[in-house]
């Protein structure tokens, strides 16, 4: 199983820093994965439902650390680099508004 497509809808909140819709062998999609900034840093949780008594249920996740951490390596890359290319973009677009 590979993640063959992610894509990052940033926000600006606090903590969370993105949703992420994730396609898995250009067949079967995950949406709704979260970034998080948290103490230790950024990392992604899984979709959620809340629960009659309040608690949260993971929907959708990984069965062991290893896809888990795979998973999390390619989606924050994915989050740096579109992150990364926007934040440039409103850079030059400022130096070329102060021109």
């Amino acid at each position: 199983m590979n993640i063959t497509d992610v894509r990052v809808f940033p926000v600006e909140e606090d903590k969370l820093k993105a949703y992420v819709t994730i396609t898995l062998d250009h067949c079967f999609v995950i949406r709704d994965l979260k970034v998080i900034h948290g103490a230790s840093g950024l990392f992604i949780a899984m979709p959620a439902k809340k629960r009659k008594d309040g608690t949260y249920k993971d929907i959708a996740h990984p069965l062991n650390a290893d896809t888990r951490s795979e998973m999390e390596r390619i989606i924050l890359s994915e989050y740096e680099r579109q992150t990364h290319n926007g934040h440039a973009a409103q850079n030059l677009m400022a130096a070329a508004e102060a021109d």
